[in-house]
């Protein structure tokens, strides 16, 4: 039985080391902070990933949506592409804004 034991303790391969990196979290929170100074304080901005990363700018009034469109394509260089407005699921008195995160 010892030998089986030894055997097999000879086999077994540790696990890879974990890692600390937040590249990705480092990179949402500086665009989060880049609209957080840009957007109204009453803004909501959510993040969506379906392949690409897309913002929404969840807003109540209409004059906010029409700065918020604006803003967007002039923020980082050129950081957000294909504005667009729809609904906000679940918030009917809300206007969406959209934006395809170019990076």
């Amino acid at each position: 039985m010892a030998e089986a034991l030894s055997m097999m303790a000879g086999t077994v391969e540790r696990f890879p080391g974990s890692y600390s990196s937040t590249t990705i979290t480092d990179e949402l929170n500086t665009i989060l902070t880049m609209l957080q100074k840009a957007c109204p304080a009453s803004a909501l901005i959510s993040f969506d990933f379906d392949g690409e990363l897309h913002v929404h700018l969840d807003v109540r009034n209409r004059e906010e949506v029409m700065l918020i469109q604006a803003t967007l394509p002039l923020l980082g260089m050129g950081l957000f592409k294909n504005v667009s407005l729809g609904g906000t699921p679940h918030r009917p008195f809300y206007h969406r804004i959209t934006a395809l995160v170019a990076r």
